[in-house]
């Protein structure tokens, strides 16, 4: 459904994206990682038809993103990253000038958005707050029931609530066979609605995985007070874990996803007084990748 070859748009700053090449099967959700400056956004714009590549092409459902925009642009479900009103409008003003402008009439989605999103779109758009704007923008994006969308941080201005249940309506989107990318910051975002996830350093695609295998490279950090602090360490340096000393009487322990049980099983055999959990943020999993990148190519 979405198809992006040898596409590299490059801006006077030099900056851009290069050479990018990956494909979307129709149903599947597809995350779009990278930290800021990265080359999301600039991917987006080219599958949007709002900007032409130097070199390569993109397409949606078959159509050219750049020849065929207007079409593409009529039926897709697309959230901008930072998304900009008609403010002198009232929202419901722009939701029916959104439904002309794509020639559709019922309302029935549209009334399920709002109120699944607890959005009252009557009044100036100027007045409302972001997160307002951003569920105003949602229900903009999905309420002609589009099977393609195109996600850029579409929970950036929502309170945890509110991305909870967007998370719920993106897995009731994936039960519907809908294709989606989606770019984001959140790694449980991700790992809660994406099938597979792109992650892109300085405008090249390092790496497409499926979410377990990302999952499993995950690390995440064990804080533990054990009775004896020599004793864990010798215990735990034995079983190759990396073991940090952080205070007088802690230490922490970074296990990889598929280590977990015998990180367990290694912990029961010292007398733990007290433990906590330090789970790998979304950062921590791109710094892995780019040091991963940085080593194979010395």
């Amino acid at each position: 459904m979405i198809e992006v070859r040898d596409l590299t748009l490059r801006y006077s700053s030099g900056k851009g994206v290069f050479g990018l090449d990956f494909s979307i099967a129709k149903g599947e959700v597809m995350g779009y990682l990278g930290p800021n400056g990265a080359g999301k956004t600039t991917t987006i714009r080219a599958l949007m038809g709002f900007m032409r590549p130097n070199i390569g092409t993109c397409s949606i459902g078959g159509m050219d993103c750049i020849t065929c925009a207007p079409i593409i642009q009529k039926s897709l479900g697309y959230i901008p990253g930072e998304i900009n009103f008609l403010d002198n409008m009232r929202g419901d003003e722009f939701l029916q000038f959104m439904q002309r402008m794509r020639g559709t009439k019922d309302n029935t989605r549209q009334k399920q958005l709002l109120e699944m999103f607890e959005l009252d779109p009557k009044g100036k758009i100027k007045k409302f707050s972001k997160g307002m704007k951003q569920k105003l923008g949602i229900v903009t994006a999905c309420m002609h029931n589009p099977d393609v969308l195109v996600l850029d941080e579409p929970t950036s201005s929502l309170d945890p609530l509110m991305q909870n249940r967007f998370i719920d309506f993106i897995l009731s989107l994936k039960r519907e066979g809908k294709t989606i990318l989606m770019s984001s910051h959140s790694f449980d975002e991700v790992e809660r609605t994406c099938d597979n996830v792109l992650i892109i350093k300085e405008g090249r695609i390092l790496n497409r995985s499926d979410v377990q295998t990302l999952k499993n490279t995950q690390r995440r950090g064990f804080v533990i007070k054990p009775q004896s602090i020599a004793e864990a360490m010798v215990v735990l340096d034995a079983s190759d874990f990396e073991v940090r000393q952080v205070s007088q009487d802690a230490l922490e322990v970074y296990v990889t996803g598929e280590r977990i049980d015998r990180f367990i099983k290694t912990a029961a055999r010292l007398n733990i007084v007290d433990l906590d959990v330090k789970s790998q943020s979304l950062e921590d999993v791109f710094m892995q990748y780019y040091a991963k990148e940085r080593v194979s190519h010395v």
